[in-house]
């Protein structure tokens, strides 16, 4: 897990993991109270494909983590497409957040009370059943059956806003599966998404129990991976879909610094 965090001390270009960061490795966290922000990365991923938006909040005063999910990684996705991943998901992020509170350094900087959850694709998922969602298995994640319940975590009331990308909901198409999240949310959609189309993400979230606490955007010319921080450019390739865009979306970090930060970090601010 990577956790980034304000502080006083200098920022220097650190290594971490496959990319290059401006960070002050261990140092001291600056005085104060601070919200507490965890992003959910999507299947077989990494937590630092968010690296950038991470970076952003933190110069926002916010402490960010980047949790990389046990078995649904780009080093170990043993657990994809299986139920035991869908149950196991929600209660990393609940762990990571008892993880951050306890921790001596950073808990006693933490607003325990003002905690975001924000997830990419099946990160959408994870974040939605800690904040109350009941999903129900579909037949991909049920080879014995008809639908069931999938056991998560009960909504943690430490989670106060979520935000989702391009999330991953079928496992919330069953009536009431979303009654019990009561906290705001917003989500953020590709109008060009190749595997989660924007109509079918609107029409789950329709099952919301308060319609006024969702705030609903389709960025028209966004694909499914353009909510990831662009990637080096030995990294930019059509044989590497995550690198890649719709035509009509031009610059993926122009995007993200004068849409998709502020947009997240307006709504963040209402609500932590």
């Amino acid at each position: 897990m990577t956790v980034l965090y304000p502080t006083d001390t200098a920022g220097q270009p650190e290594t971490i993991g496959l990319y290059q960061l401006d960070v002050a490795r261990d140092a001291a966290p600056r005085a104060g109270s601070f919200p507490l922000v965890l992003v959910s990365h999507g299947t077989g991923s990494s937590g630092l494909v968010h690296r950038n938006l991470a970076l952003d909040l933190v110069r926002r005063g916010y402490v960010v983590a980047l949790p990389e999910h046990p078995h649904n990684n780009r080093g170990d996705d043993s657990w994809a497409h299986t139920p035991q991943n869908l149950q196991a998901r929600p209660r990393h992020l609940q762990l990571t957040i008892d993880h951050l509170l306890a921790d001596p350094r950073l808990g006693p900087v933490i607003r325990p009370e003002a905690v975001a959850l924000i997830g990419h694709s099946l990160g959408g998922y994870s974040a939605l059943a800690l904040a109350g969602g009941r999903p129900v298995s579909v037949p991909r994640s049920s080879a014995d059956g008809p639908p069931r319940s999938i056991p998560v975590p009960t909504a943690d009331a430490r989670v106060r806003a979520v935000v989702l990308l391009a999330p991953a909901l079928p496992w919330f198409m069953a009536e009431g599966s979303l009654r019990g999240v009561q906290v705001p949310v917003l989500a953020l959609v590709g109008g060009q998404d190749e595997h989660l189309p924007p109509g079918f993400i609107r029409h789950v979230l329709a099952g919301l129990p308060t319609a006024s606490r969702l705030e609903y955007h389709v960025v028209e010319n966004a694909g499914h991976f353009s909510f990831l921080s662009p990637f080096p450019a030995a990294r930019v390739s059509p044989q590497f879909p995550p690198s890649q865009d719709p035509p009509g979306l031009g610059d993926r970090a122009r995007f993200h610094r004068e849409e998709l930060y502020p947009t997240i970090a307006a709504f963040l601010g209402r609500f932590l």
